[in-house]
């Protein structure tokens, strides 16, 4: 089932979220419909608050950007071969590399992309959506990916990551997501 997407100015978006254990209700098709979601709306990663759903909780599909590269773009993220994967109680461990900037947008924030600045390497323990943990470290736009949608379980979005004044000049359009006067290519609610 396709999921609307919360809008920005919700504040479901701006909770840190709540840790789950295998006892959830309703998680298994909750992650089925996060994909289904995800792909719909031709996401890359999307996480349980932008489902207004306030816990720890994210999916991430890397494996289409490593897929779609084009011949002359094979060395874009080297050593990074793309993941498809569920996180759960996902906490950071550990930041590393060259900071680089790449240019992001966000299902909650249709119409809007900025080049955000991220660490190179994540390392990041999770339990996958059978509840087993695992210590990973990934780099290149997965890590990219990991922590744009780690930031929504901690309440954060991309756009905090801009300047000041970046941030300042993009009010009138953030007002304007967070009235529902500007609509996404997918279902989204605008429900304050």
């Amino acid at each position: 089932m396709i999921l609307p997407i919360v809008a920005y100015g919700n504040p479901v978006l701006r909770k840190v979220a709540d840790e789950i254990d295998v006892d959830y209700p309703g998680l298994s098709p909750l992650i089925d419909n996060m994909w289904e979601t995800m792909y719909n709306s031709h996401g890359v990663g999307l996480a349980a608050p932008q489902v207004n759903k306030p816990i720890r909780l994210f999916v991430v599909d890397s494996l289409q950007i490593i897929e779609s590269q084009e011949e002359d773009e094979t060395d874009l993220y080297p050593g990074d071969e793309g993941i498809k994967q569920v996180f759960i109680n996902a906490h950071i461990d550990e930041l590393n590399g060259e900071p680089w900037f790449y240019n992001e947008g966000c299902l909650s924030i249709p119409k809007i992309r900025e080049d955000v600045k991220r660490e190179e390497t994540v390392t990041i323990t999770f339990d996958d959506e059978n509840f087993e943990q695992h210590t990973k470290t990934f780099s290149g736009i997965t890590a990219r990916v990991i922590l744009h949608e780690y930031d929504h379980i901690e309440g954060k979005l991309f756009i905090d990551h801009l300047p000041p004044l970046k941030r300042k000049l993009l009010k009138g359009k953030l007002s304007d997501i967070s009235k529902g006067k500007v609509r996404g290519d997918y279902r989204m609610n605008f429900n304050s």
